[in-house]
């Protein structure tokens, strides 16, 4: 039996809040049949604050804006060189829950690591993936009617000095770190396509390249 399609599309470089809008009209307009999407980009400099997310965290923000939206989780950063990644998942054609969600995602991005010979590891009740003390990816993810949006950051090869002006996902003074920084790749096309694939792996589905832009529906 053939796996069900993960449609890629590399989006490139954008601003946040047009995707984030176009990740809600998507996830609103799909049906059960609707084909699984995966969506990677880098965002133009911003932190994002979650649903639950305390003004307070937000340290410094100074020239970077902060932009209050609907995933889980608390503050984080996104900016150029790191890869952001938004799964969008029928969880009730997977037949799985949002627990299981997080799990796969993690192990996705731990088995990319490993490519590299990078040891990562999660941490029960602090969602994302760590590298001995330092947070390299975090979750952020939201469902609504049985289907996921929001997703994953993953920091490649970036400026981490924006994470000092905020406590990462709530913590004060959890340290940051980078694949680069770990003897990884500095290009993000390298390990974009080991966690395409370790990704479609976790979910049982097959990825494919689809176009590079939007989809009509979600524009």
């Amino acid at each position: 039996m053939n796996a069900r399609p993960l449609l890629v599309r590399h989006l490139g470089r954008q601003p946040y809040e047009p995707v984030w809008r176009a990740m809600q009209a998507f996830t609103n307009a799909r049906g059960p049949d609707t084909p699984d999407e995966l969506w990677l980009v880098q965002h133009d400099p911003v932190f994002t604050l979650g649903q639950a997310g305390k003004p307070e965290h937000v340290l410094a923000p100074g020239d970077i804006p902060v932009i209050n939206v609907d995933r889980g989780g608390q503050v984080t950063y996104h900016g150029p060189g790191q890869i952001v990644a938004y799964p969008l998942l029928d969880l009730r054609r997977l037949k799985i829950g949002v627990r299981e969600l997080v799990r796969r995602i993690e192990q996705s991005i731990i088995d990319t690591l490993a490519e590299w010979n990078v040891v990562a590891v999660r941490r029960d009740g602090a969602p994302g993936v760590y590298v001995g003390e330092a947070k390299i990816a975090a979750l952020g993810l939201r469902v609504r009617r049985g289907c996921t949006f929001h997703g994953l950051a993953f920091n490649i090869a970036m400026d981490l000095a924006p994470f000092r002006r905020i406590n990462p996902c709530g913590y004060a003074g959890l340290s940051v770190t980078q694949l680069l920084d770990l003897g990884g790749p500095s290009r993000l096309a390298d390990v974009e396509d080991v966690l395409i694939v370790e990704l479609g792996r976790q979910f049982g589905l097959s990825p494919q390249d689809a176009d590079p832009a939007l989809p009509r529906a979600a524009a």
